[in-house]
């Protein structure tokens, strides 16, 4: 069944990006790679599922949610990337959705399922951080290519990336690689400040068995275009930024694209 349904809506390769808690970036992350996978001439779709803290309309610039002659939702698109949110959806966008697992299972399904996707290659997937309600509802309801787990250096961080690695590998979802964000700060003069610590993210993809498929640096830039609905990834020529995340799309799609490419990658190595 879980395969009927994800052939049937026509979402490619599901990709989720995941977090074990909170504040490390994991929206940011989620929202310039399906910019960077557009970029690279892939047809991309965007699912904000952190009902909790629905960031992507702002990290977007907003969009209107409309219906076809069918009903169904048609998405906003921005830059080749189709996206849709709960945010949408809310008349006051403060408002905290209080939902317990059974309400967040069903709205879950209809972004999925009631949207008009159209034909998409790589659906990226914005996650809630841990390792709930919403992680469960997913597996249980389309098949997931792989997922991106998003980190910052320190331990703090890493110790909940390891429940969510955990996680994946019982619910036997392949771990496309992880993502170290907030990966140190270059200020004007030159001198880099490791704020959040350093090369944790590489020492625990090196542990676990799984690329490092990017480090992303606390940049102002990316803060700035997040706030303003212009990511990063948008800027025009090539600054360091953009070429990071254009990297790191680069690497899921290689990640995916590999044939060899098993499960095995969730092995946890204590």
């Amino acid at each position: 069944m879980r395969e009927e349904k994800f052939m049937e809506n026509n979402l490619g390769k599901i990709v989720p990006v995941i977090s074990g808690k909170g504040g490390v970036g994991k929206s940011t992350v989620a929202v310039n790679l399906a910019l960077a996978l557009a970029q690279q001439g892939k047809k991309v779709a965007l699912i904000d599922a952190d009902f909790y803290g629905p960031s992507i309309p702002t990290l977007l610039g907003g969009g209107e949610m409309k219906a076809d002659h069918e009903g169904r939702l048609i998405p906003p698109e921005r830059n080749g990337v189709k996206y849709v949110s709960l945010g949408f959806f809310l008349s006051n966008p403060d408002d905290a959705v209080i939902w317990r697992g059974p309400m967040f299972n069903k709205a879950l399904n209809q972004l999925f399922h009631d949207v008009n996707w159209g034909v998409v290659e790589y659906c990226i997937v914005d996650m809630p951080p841990g390792t709930g309600d919403a992680q469960i509802s997913l597996v249980q309801m389309v098949q997931i290519a792989g997922a991106v787990v998003v980190t910052t250096p320190q331990e703090v961080a890493l110790a909940d990336v390891r429940k969510a690695l955990s996680m994946l590998q019982k619910v036997n979802v392949p771990v496309l690689g992880i993502v170290e964000n907030m990966s140190g700060f270059l200020a004007p003069d030159g001198t880099r400040h490791e704020i959040f610590g350093s090369g944790g993210g590489r020492a625990l993809a090196e542990r676990q068995g799984v690329p490092l498929l990017g480090q992303i640096p606390l940049d102002p830039a990316i803060r700035e275009g997040g706030d303003l609905g212009e990511p990063v990834v948008l800027e025009a020529g090539e600054s360091a930024a953009r070429q990071l995340f254009s990297g790191l799309a680069t690497q899921v799609t290689t990640e995916l694209e590999q044939e060899s490419f098993s499960g095995q990658k969730t092995a946890i190595v204590n």
